[in-house]
């Protein structure tokens, strides 16, 4: 998965390289490259890299619940 997410990045960002550089040459395909290369960033990149991240954690760790906000103002009172 880590190889995967790298190797992703690094097309993504020659895709960018290649975009802007067709679009300063006014080139009219350049803001679709640049468009996919967005969509596929926010689309793949990003939920794959969340998912590899956060796979192995425990997401009550991550949420605020109850109990937690009731311990941040006992030690709000404390001060």
């Amino acid at each position: 998965m880590k190889t995967f997410l790298r190797i992703l990045l690094i097309l993504l960002g020659i895709n960018f390289i290649v975009g802007f550089y067709l679009q300063s040459k006014g080139i009219a395909i350049a803001p679709k490259i640049i468009g996919l290369g967005v969509l596929v960033f926010a689309l793949v990149l990003l939920p794959s890299f969340l998912y590899h991240r956060y796979r192995n954690k425990n997401i009550k760790d991550y949420t605020l619940d109850k109990e937690k906000i009731n311990q941040i103002f006992d030690n709000l009172r404390d001060l």
